[in-house]
């Protein structure tokens, strides 16, 4: 039974921060939270991802930047990352959380592309690819959980 899920990005500012709204709006009662690989503790999302958050009725504004740690890796039933490099380093960094890493977008066996720094459009864009994600995935969690 999953019963809770991390998302894994890189700064923990756009895409793993999305995710987790999505995954909260459809799942309430399933524990969601998200990191990054490389993540500045503490940063604000970026504002073209509280834009696009904000279109869906989704606040993220109030969301803060953390650190993958090991016990993340240990604590949640699965791990979602945005790209294959990603699963590699969670992999690499954590190597008893193989098994339960997948790509958000591993149905289609591609990366959700990081939009920082390249405006609005490419958040919209990223918002459409991890709204695929999660939709797939929830198909799958609504079986387990």
């Amino acid at each position: 039974m999953i019963a809770s899920i991390l998302v894994v990005c890189t700064g923990n500012i756009c895409r793993s921060p999305m995710a987790e709204g999505l995954f909260r709006q459809r799942f309430p009662t399933l524990d969601v939270a998200s990191a990054g690989l490389d993540a500045l503790s503490g940063n604000p999302p970026a504002p073209d991802a509280v834009a696009v958050m904000r279109s869906k009725s989704i606040h993220i504004d109030m969301h803060r930047a953390v650190q993958l740690e090991s016990w993340m890796c240990r604590m949640y039933d699965m791990v979602l990352v945005m790209e294959a490099a990603q699963k590699q380093e969670v992999e690499r960094r954590h190597p008893f959380a193989r098994g339960k890493v997948f790509r958000l977008l591993e149905s289609e066996a591609a990366d959700v592309v990081d939009p920082y720094m390249r405006g609005p459009a490419a958040f919209q864009t990223t918002l459409d690819a991890i709204e695929r994600g999660v939709g797939a995935w929830s198909a799958r969690l609504k079986r387990v959980t």
